[in-house]
């Protein structure tokens, strides 16, 4: 069974890790410019993980000639994982701000380049089949980013979670509000209760992987998916060592019960 490959000498800070990332990040995105036609999507993911390493993509990109960046912004194409089910339009905690903020703007991407579920949807259900439908007209995501979530989460794959399981719409575990509660003061019971996200059938479906994971807040349930050597459904990241292309970037605190 393939094993993750772990970024070889971990950085003190993210700051480097999210450097060396970017520079993969940057390759695929110039590949897709030279043959857009046979280029999947990027599907991208949320929260303080992902923050510095938006930051130095942003900072990377606009530093390219204007008519490069003039052509990426027309090919742009994402996915994000998911979406919180019934906050209101604009809201700056929804996911929809938290991607316009760090990628929308600052690169002035067009509108609809930065596909997300619909959250303010009256029908869930719904809005998790039409998501799912036009990821598939796109021909699945291409390189996917992940973080890791306290639980063994990836995208709002709760556990337990089999790998069967596609774009639907979930009720978000108690673990998960509170590790989500900064955003809403603090308080776990203002998280909403659910969300949409992809399942982890088309996340594994990706051409390739690359799960970051910073801070010692990280290094347990790290730790504890590191030490598995087969997937299971009571830790939902687990399933990603069933993928060929996994690269796992990790700064020297996330991995600091691994190494030890």
């Amino acid at each position: 069974m393939p094993s993750f490959s772990i970024v070889a000498d971990p950085p003190r800070c993210a700051e480097v890790l999210c450097s060396r990332l970017v520079d993969q990040l940057e390759q695929s995105l110039r590949q897709t410019l030279q043959n857009p036609a046979a280029s999947r999507p990027l599907g991208l993911a949320t929260g303080r993980t992902m923050e510095p390493l938006y930051a130095a993509l942003v900072k990377r990109l606009l530093r390219w000639p204007p008519q490069d960046l003039a052509a990426l912004r027309r090919s742009w194409c994402s996915f994000n994982l998911d979406e919180y089910l019934g906050l209101p339009a604009g809201d700056p905690r929804s996911y929809r701000s938290f991607m316009n903020d760090r990628l929308g703007r600052p690169l002035a991407l067009p509108e609809g380049a930065l596909q997300l579920p619909d959250g303010q949807a009256a029908d869930g259900d719904a809005a998790a089949l039409a998501f799912r439908a036009a990821l598939q007209v796109r021909g699945g995501i291409g390189v996917q980013l992940l973080g890791l979530g306290s639980n063994g989460h990836v995208g709002f794959n709760e556990p337990p979670c089999g790998r069967q399981h596609s774009c639907r719409v979930v009720e978000l575990s108690a673990a998960t509000r509170r590790q989500n509660a900064a955003l809403f003061g603090g308080d776990p019971e203002a998280v909403p209760p659910r969300a949409i996200t992809l399942g982890l059938k088309e996340i594994l479906a990706a051409e390739q992987i690359h799960l970051v994971v910073t801070s010692r807040g990280k290094a347990p349930i790290l730790g504890r998916l590191l030490a598995m050597d087969r997937p299971d459904p009571a830790l939902p990241a687990s399933w990603l060592l069933e993928h060929p292309r996994v690269n796992l970037w990790a700064d020297a605190e996330a991995l600091s019960l691994s190494l030890a």
